[in-house]
Order: C-alpha cells, then sequence, then structure tokens
C-alpha cells in the first residue's frame, strides 16, 4: 500500500539531487564539481522536510459532522490537504528568500508542482464521486451517469466506465503538459525535477487519504458480519464511498507525481549518457518509443491475467470447502472456514503471478540498450512515460467510477440493491477492481524502475 507514491517520493528527490550537478551550455552537457554551493541539491530534502512537519499540520484541520454528506465528506479532506500545502509553501518560500544562493523562481516551481497535483486530484474527484458538477440548470455527473447505464444491464455498464476512463484522462495530462512547461521556463531541466519533489511534499497527508478507503471498506465489511444497527451500515458505506475517491485520488496523484520523476530521471539519464536530443526521425529512437509504449499494455495484461487466475483458483477452494466441510454452507454455529488456504493462495498466487511483469521492467531496459543503443533505450522511456500515464489514468479513475456507481445504487437509486441495475453495477465493480487496484498502481512501478535500472546501465550503452 502506498508503495508507488513511496517510490515517486524517493526518485523525484534522487532525480533532482543529481540534476542539480549538471548544466547545459548549448549542446555540452557540463557536471557541476561537487565542492561548488550545493543549495540546489540539499533544496529538495529541505522541502521534503517542510512537507512532512506540513502534513503532519495539515492532519489536525480534518472535522466533520454526523449528517455529513458526500460534498461535505469530500471538503473535509481537502481542507487537510489544502491546508498542509499552503503551509508547505509558507514553509518553503521562507527558506528560498533565507537562502541567498537561490533564486526565488524555484519558490514559483514548487508552487507549480503543488497546484497540479491539486488539479489531477480535484478532476479524480469529480470522475469517481457521485456528487455532481453543476453549472446553471446544468448538471452532469460521471458515476451517476454509469449507475443510469446500469439500468439496461451489464455491457451497457463497461462500456460507460470505459468511455468515463478515457475522459478523465483529459484534465490531469494538459495540467501535467502545462506543468512542465512551466517548471522549465523557471528552472530548466532541474525545475521539472523540483515540480515533482513540491507535488509529493505533502505526500504524507496524500498517502493518509489513500490509505483511509481500505480502512473504511473493511469497517463495512465487520459491520455487515456483526449484524450491527442499518444505520451504521450506512455510514460505513458513506465513509466507503469517499474512500473509493480519495483511493483514485491517491492512484491519479501518484502517476501524476509519476510522470514528472520519470522525466526527471530520464534528462539525468541523458545527461549520465551525453545523449542530447531523442530523434524521431532516428529508425532505432522511433522503435524504442513504440517499443516503450508498448510495454505498459503488455505489463497491464500480465497483471489483470493474474487477478483472474488467482480469483479461479479462490473460487475453486471456497466451492471445495463448501463441499467438504460439513454444516459450512448451512452456516451451522461453530463450524468455520478454512480461511488460512484461502490466504496461501492468494499471497503464493501474486508472488508467481508478478515473476514475469517484474522481469519486464528490469530486462527490457538492458536488452534494448545493449542490442539498440543509448537513444533507441531514451525513445523506449519517452514512450513507456507517454503511454503509461493514460493508461494509469484511464485503469484508476474507470475503477473509481464503476465502485462507486454500485454505491450509488446501493443508496437506493434505480432500483436499489438486489435489483437488475444493481448486478449490472456489481459487474462494473468486479471488472474495475483490478483496474483500479493492480495494474493501474503498477505501472507506477513500472515506470520509474525502468528509468531507474536505465540510469544504472546507461553508460554501459554509449
Amino acid at each position: 500500500m502506498g508503495a508507488d507514491l513511496f517510490e515517486s517520493y524517493v526518485g523525484s528527490i534522487i532525480a533532482t539531487i543529481s540534476l542539480a550537478f549538471f548544466v547545459v551550455v548549448g549542446t555540452e552537457v557540463t557536471a557541476i564539481p561537487f565542492d561548488v554551493d550545493a543549495s540546489k541539491a540539499i533544496l529538495p530534502l529541505v522541502i521534503a522536510g517542510i512537507g512532512i512537519i506540513s502534513s503532519i499540520l495539515g492532519t489536525f484541520l480534518i472535522r466533520t459532522g454526523d449528517d455529513a454528506d458526500m460534498g461535505k465528506l469530500l471538503w473535509t479532506l481537502r481542507y487537510g490537504i489544502f491546508g498542509a500545502g499552503v503551509l508547505s509553501l509558507i514553509g518553503t518560500a521562507v527558506y528560498i528568500n533565507m537562502n541567498d544562493s537561490l533564486d526565488f523562481d524555484l519558490f514559483w516551481v514548487v508552487v507549480t508542482g503543488i497546484v497540479v497535483g491539486q488539479v489531477i486530484g480535484t478532476s479524480t474527484e469529480w470522475f469517481t464521486s457521485y456528487e455532481g458538477l453543476k453549472i446553471g440548470s446544468w448538471e452532469f455527473n460521471p458515476v451517476r451517469w454509469i449507475a443510469q447505464q446500469s439500468e439496461t444491464g451489464h455491457p451497457s455498464t463497461i462500456i460507460a466506465g470505459v468511455a468515463i476512463g478515457f475522459y478523465s484522462a483529459v484534465i490531469p495530462a494538459i495540467a501535467i503538459v502545462v506543468g512542465i512547461f512551466i517548471a522549465n521556463d523557471l528552472a530548466g531541466l532541474y525545475g521539472i525535477g523540483l515540480a515533482a519533489v513540491g507535488m509529493l511534499s505533502t505526500l504524507g497527508i496524500t498517502l493518509a487519504t489513500d490509505a483511509y478507503g481500505p480502512v473504511a471498506d473493511n469497517a463495512g465489511g465487520i459491520a455487515e458480519q456483526a449484524h450491527l444497527d442499518p444505520q451504521v451500515r450506512e455510514r460505513t458505506d458513506a465513509l466507503d464511498a469517499l474512500g473509493n475517491t480519495t483511493a483514485a485520488t491517491g492512484k491519479g496523484f501518484a502517476i501524476g507525481s509519476a510522470v514528472l520523476t520519470a522525466l526527471a530521471l530520464l534528462v539525468a539519464y541523458a545527461f549520465a549518457t551525453g545523449i542530447t536530443e531523442l530523434d524521431l526521425l532516428n529508425p532505432k529512437v522511433l522503435m524504442g518509443t513504440v517499443i516503450g509504449g508498448l510495454l505498459p499494455f503488455l505489463f497491464s495484461g500480465l497483471t489483470m491475467q493474474a487477478v483472474g487466475t488467482a480469483a479461479g483458483s479462490m473460487i475453486e477452494e471456497v466451492r471445495r470447502q463448501f463441499r467438504e466441510i460439513p454444516g459450512l454452507r448451512e452456516g451451522k454455529k461453530g463450524v468455520k472456514p478454512d480461511a488460512a488456504r484461502a490466504v496461501a493462495i492468494s499471497t503464493q498466487g501474486s508472488l508467481k503471478a508478478m515473476i514475469a511483469p517484474g522481469l519486464i521492467a528490469i530486462v527490457a531496459p538492458v536488452v534494448i540498450g545493449a542490442f539498440m543503443g543509448a537513444a533507441a533505450l531514451g525513445g523506449m522511456l519517452a514512450g513507456s512515460i507517454v503511454s503509461g500515464f493514460l493508461l494509469a489514468i484511464f485503469m484508476a479513475n474507470a475503477g473509481g467510477a464503476w465502485d462507486n456507481a454500485k454505491k450509488y445504487v446501493e443508496l437506493g437509486h434505480f432500483g436499489g440493491k438486489g435489483s437488475d441495475t444493481h448486478a449490472a453495477a456489481v459487474t462494473g465493480d468486479t471488472v474495475g477492481d483490478p483496474f483500479k487496484d493492480t495494474s493501474g498502481p503498477a505501472i507506477n512501478i513500472l515506470l520509474k524502475l525502468m528509468a531507474v535500472v536505465s540510469l544504472i546501465f546507461g553508460p554501459l550503452f554509449v
């Protein structure tokens, strides 16, 4: 949980520190000696430290009441996240202003990173929560629309979720492009890495809201299994729906930061290998770019297949226990299932299934670099960043929207629980789970791991 965000956090700091020791003069890349003023190298660590303190203070801004609806609950968490961001900016401004060797433009780079992160997060919230966007008399909400489409059957649910997932990539992509442009204009390539550090500076509270989702989900499961009052389950359902949105927001935040981090690592790779440009008219670079664009799709296919295989094994185990354990199917008192066996199947299946995807991330850069050269490997990294970013956004938001569409139906809309509409919405949620919980987050790891492996082995391919 949170491995993708943590890796972005560390990767962005390392990449920015490495970029602090390089300058570009014309087409020549020059390394700055380590004994010169290292203020730019220290700055990412300082921003991260300020962000940790700001995140802790931001948690004290989170307050809500018993009668809060989805909109109020969302704003409850936003107060904490926005508050932590403001505190982080204040601390960063004070530090940069006190350090004479740092240009104050670096503060605006950090502002850019934080704003881009908030734009991606807010966009994700809208696409995955059932609080609609209302402008005058016009109102539209993606989640409610998916729930409505479920009235006409399972295929309509799937098509609606896929469409919303595609739409949801537009705002994050534009935000990232604008962020890269501003950061580069203010502080060059170093600014791109620093923007990623700024975006992730309040990771403490962002990761907390991401982890909140599974906590709320399990609380609802406990309430139902313990046969608590229906009112308790209603409250946990509302919190669970909020958790689906915050989880999707965290994933959108993760992939947005992953793009900036991977780009910063790509720049560091270019410096390490002496590459000054990636020319798509060069056949080898174009070939590498196409292969890089392919890898996230291959990786996602393997992880989705792994989920399907593990789920099939689990279903067979549940059926076996119902057949072979007397009284389990009837629910006799004192008869318990063999939960340990089910957990073992899940654990062993996941470890075995991740061998091939893990090897792709490590082997692909080495093979491309060894047989096609450093420029082709740079093209591969660029291609993987573009396709992986959009594919991960699509998967995370489509999965979150399907999940909350099911929750919206369960609240009593379009027939409520037990209806045909609910059955179709459950199908959408079932498809969406591996989208948002497996393949989408794993792409973040793929992008950064390939970039790190390329950075390590890059000089060998020159």
